[in-house]
């Protein structure tokens, strides 16, 4: 009990440094990370969206610098994580809001497989190889290319396959 009262909480709740600069680094990390993640990444997301993994990689790790003491008060972590989810919400509502912006935003779906035929470039890109393809397809239960009308990567990293119809 007697250590609670030795805390200095001015000092624990007091900015380090100017609340203006946490927002302006928060901002050019979230951005910076966002397009790699954007444009790098993607099969390797997962089927969370992008930007909601780049939002926990970056709150943990701000969220960590503020209870380890990196910065020197908690305000300032306070500060920057509410600037990333700032962020994270002002881009998942124009996401919402205009296609346009979703378009770069979030990938289009890229096709892998079209008709039976697999699409190497498509797959070099994404440096899918045909094991994975195979094994996805055993996972959708097709045995030949032949019964694949489509195969995309989805731009949450999941794949899809579409069957021609019997």
């Amino acid at each position: 009990m007697e250590s609670l009262l030795s805390v200095d909480w001015k000092e624990l709740f007091a900015f380090s440094m100017p609340p203006a600069e946490l927002i302006v680094r928060g901002s050019v990390m979230y951005w910076f990370l966002f397009l790699i993640f954007r444009f790098i990444i993607r099969r390797d997301v997962g089927s969370v969206g992008i930007a909601d993994v780049l939002i926990l990689v970056i709150v943990a790790d701000a969220s960590q610098n503020a209870l380890a003491g990196e910065y020197t008060s908690v305000s300032d972590g306070m500060v920057l994580v509410a600037t990333l989810i700032f962020w994270n919400v002002l881009l998942d509502w124009a996401s919402y809001r205009f296609p346009g912006f979703r378009r770069m935003a979030e990938p289009k779906p890229l096709e892998l497989v079209e008709n039976g035929r697999l699409l190497r470039r498509n797959m070099r890109r994404e440096f899918i190889s045909e094991d994975e393809i195979w094994s996805k397809l055993r996972q959708a239960g097709i045995e030949s290319l032949d019964e694949v009308k489509r195969m995309y990567i989805e731009s949450d990293g999941q794949i899809s396959v579409i069957k021609h119809r019997k």
